[in-house]
């Protein structure tokens, strides 16, 4: 175990918080921007949790845009012994849920680290998919609270879906007919006007292999979500009020939205350091030319046969287009490089994906939506074609494109999202979202809720509120259990 800063730290008096984000940089990212939110604005000192593999990325961005009075953060690493320090280094769904279950190697050191924090841990935030951090707050006498980082709408989707159980009443037909029309849908009864498919249901369980083990997983991140003290949501009232208020009002525990915290972010500053796309961002913002990013996350692992349709869709489009690709993705060819290099670009490498999209130039994102890139693009006003892939993506991209209006949907060959997405879509829902009707609504509507994000994090804002609260209560919470 190596520290980069000495557990024993001066504090003034705040609150010492414990935050141990799951290994995997879209569950990582959102609770370093809390650590950097809670420091920069004196409400708490901080101990952050990793691995030694994961410790670069999270002392860079740790250390990212704060002043030098902020303090110092300190950055625990607990020995892992795994070959994969990082869910970005897996390839099936089978091989994930082992990695998520393979972190509960990590609890005696991680209860002997928190033990040894000096002052005396006051809170322990974790990732839900850490859920053996439950018994390890327990054994220690700290309130816990969980960490998830997706929707409010996903989570009570989530609890009403095992509620109310739609799956004993499925069909073989529901999923796909046999004269392959549309798949049955269903409504919740208490919210009627959300129509959902049984096969976005089911995407997560393509990986058949896996489909007991992650039930499996699910049902222990459920558990640790109700048995914690509450539960950190990275949103905010003006994107989900109904779904917050149901949660809190009927499911519980209690839910603090105190995002999106993309917005404490530090911007990016001109500069000879300034990366290479930036500053081709740069030049079609002063060609006047509006540019489509292109990003389908870290996690799923997209055949090669696929990624050679996107590049011909983006290729048909003629729109302008940085793609942001993962480094082990097949090469595309030299003839379609060749192709697009005088109006897009291809980058291979980890990119600040919030600060391109707070780019002047960009006008739409092709993403996965995973709910860190809804939060980046509703925080830059920014609209969306969505292309849900896996875990929680379905659902919002449902809340997206039929509730809030802010983006287009990507449809798959036969309509389900078990098949390959042809040229000829990715082509079409591309020029739509950049040039038609249906985006420029969407831009409108994404750019009011812009406005709101923004408000939220101010002072006085629903965020700003919710955050203070949450660490008032805590510590009460924490000075009762040790009376």
């Amino acid at each position: 175990m190596a520290n980069s800063a000495p557990l024993n730290s001066e504090n003034h008096g705040f609150p010492h918080l414990a935050i141990f984000p799951f290994m995997a940089k879209g569950h990582t990212i959102p609770l370093i921007q809390l650590a950097n939110y809670l420091r920069h604005h004196h409400l708490a000192t901080i101990t952050f949790f990793t691995t030694p593999a994961n410790a670069t990325f999270v002392r860079d961005r740790l250390s990212s845009g704060a002043g030098d009075d902020d303090g110092v953060i300190a950055v625990v690493e607990l020995d892992f012994p795994s070959a994969v320090e990082s869910a970005e280094g897996l390839t099936s769904m089978a091989s994930f849920v082992a990695f998520a279950e393979s972190a509960s190697l990590l609890q005696p050191k991680f209860e002997a680290s928190v033990a040894a924090m000096r002052p005396p841990a006051s809170i322990i935030v974790a990732d839900a998919f850490l859920y053996w951090t439950n018994d390890s707050a327990a054994r220690l006498g700290i309130p816990k609270v969980s960490f998830l980082g997706t929707s409010a709408f996903a989570h009570v989707m989530r609890e009403l879906i095992v509620r109310h159980d739609p799956f004993s009443l499925l069909r073989p037909r529901d999923v796909i007919d046999d004269d392959g029309s549309m798949p049955a849908t269903f409504s919740m009864p208490e919210f009627p006007q959300v129509e959902l498919r049984f096969d976005e249901l089911m995407v997560v369980f393509k990986d058949s292999s896996a489909f007991e083990a992650m039930m499996e997983l699910d049902g222990k991140m459920g558990k640790t979500i109700e048995e914690s003290h509450s539960l950190i949501i990275n949103t905010f009232h003006g994107l989900e009020a109904p779904y917050i208020k149901f949660w809190n009002e009927h499911v519980g525990p209690r839910a603090w939205p105190i995002g999106p915290l993309c917005v404490e972010q530090p911007a990016s500053v001109p500069g000879p350091t300034r990366p290479s796309w930036m500053k081709w961002l740069d030049m079609k913002a002063a060609a006047g030319q509006s540019v489509l990013y292109v990003a389908l996350g870290t996690l799923s692992a997209i055949p090669d046969l696929q990624l050679k349709e996107v590049a011909d869709g983006l290729e048909r489009s003629k729109v302008h287009f940085i793609w942001a690709m993962r480094p082990q993705d097949v090469d595309l060819s030299p003839e379609f490089e060749e192709q697009i290099k005088d109006r897009s670009i291809l980058v291979r490498e980890w990119v600040n994906q919030s600060q391109i999209l707070q780019h002047e130039s960009v006008g739409g994102f092709l993403t996965h939506c995973g709910w860190n890139s809804v939060l980046e693009s509703v925080t830059a006003g920014v609209p969306l074609a969505v292309w849900p892939m896996n875990f929680d993506q379905p659902f919002n991209a449902r809340l997206l494109v039929d509730e809030l209006k802010i983006a287009l949907m990507v449809w798959t060959s036969d309509s389900i999202m078990r098949d390959l997405v042809p040229s000829e879509e990715i082509s079409r829902v591309v020029r739509e979202l950049m040039l038609g009707e249906v985006g420029a609504e969407a831009t409108n509507n994404v750019s009011k809720l812009s406005t709101l994000a923004q408000i939220a994090m101010e002072k006085g804002g629903s965020s700003w509120e919710a955050v203070r609260e949450m660490i008032n209560e805590l510590c009460a919470t924490n000075v009762h259990s040790k009376r």
